[in-house]
């Protein structure tokens, strides 16, 4: 009588009631791009957008990536959760935009993350919404200001302002992907509908090879019935494009912004950290090609 063959458990299942899959660290890059340029979007605002730019640019850096965060809201909170002052800025993405003689190299700024540069933004932003009515191509305004660094990065991280208006329009059009934080509340799966409709209709008109490289569930609370179910809604709505990693509520996200550092530097063994750490293996293995 042969052996019994040994027993395997079945891996445990995630907080999106699908088994978690064994994410291998990424192999490291021999050299850097072309960039894949990720939007972080939602209309809805307080979801996660810019915690989920700053920490997943910083742990896919971690993981040898060379990454660029565009910070695309007139508020400027990608740039102020990096620590850079709003009024001493002497260019921004505001003056890419729309003064043809600035390049992109005199904007991109450290960001104080090693690997990973930023190209700022404050509430001069807002002009360039009225403004870019009146220009020709102007939904590809963003496209043709950032396709000179694309050769320098492997990842180019948009932090989209919360509206569908003509800036997200230009981050769609200029993107090869998207990412939709989404917390984990009811009112905020209502919108989701509203914002895939854009997606459809911009890569219909102006961008086919855009795709929606994942839903990416926030301030997920386990011990809440409220949140399980909005998670299982979530699945059943958008099935394998929901990312495995789920994202918890934890005051060290405002502690590390407060401090002007993403969450892997601030707490680097805190279980934020480790969150985003899964969450950039699972882009590097769903979008980055491993």
């Amino acid at each position: 009588m042969s052996d019994p063959l040994p027993f395997t458990p079945p891996a445990p299942l995630g907080p999106t009631g699908r088994p978690m899959p064994d994410l291998p660290e990424p192999r490291p890059l021999s050299g850097h791009g072309p960039a894949r340029v990720i939007s972080m979007c939602n209309q809805k605002g307080g979801v996660g957008k810019t915690t989920t730019t700053i920490n997943l640019g910083a742990a896919l850096a971690e993981y040898g990536r060379r990454i660029l965060l565009v910070d695309f809201d007139p508020q400027g909170s990608l740039s102020v959760g990096l620590g850079l002052n709003p009024h001493e800025m002497d260019l921004t993405v505001y003056n890419l935009l729309m003064e043809r003689d600035v390049a992109i190299e005199e904007v991109v700024v450290p960001s104080g993350i090693e690997g990973v540069d930023l190209l700022p933004a404050n509430i001069d932003l807002s002009a360039a919404e009225v403004q870019l009515v009146h220009e020709v191509a102007r939904e590809q305004t963003l496209q043709r200001v950032l396709a000179p660094a694309v050769a320098d990065y492997d990842v180019i991280l948009v932090d989209c302002q919360p509206s569908l208006g003509l800036l997200t329009v230009n981050a769609l059009t200029a993107s090869d992907g998207v990412i939709v934080p989404l917390e984990c509340e009811y009112f905020a799966l209502r919108g989701v509908a509203l914002l895939k409709t854009t997606i459809d209709k911009v890569r219909e008109r102006l961008n086919p090879r855009l795709a929606i490289d994942g839903v990416l569930g926030t301030m997920y609370d386990g011990r809440t019935l409220h949140s399980r179910e909005v998670m299982e809604r979530l699945v059943q709505a958008w099935g394998d494009t929901v990312f495995h990693t789920v994202i918890r509520r934890t005051v060290k996200f405002s502690d590390s912004t407060v401090a002007g550092e993403p969450i892997t530097s601030y707490a680097s063994s805190s279980a934020g950290a480790d969150a985003y750490r899964q969450l950039a293996r699972e882009v590097v293995a769903r979008c980055l090609g491993g």
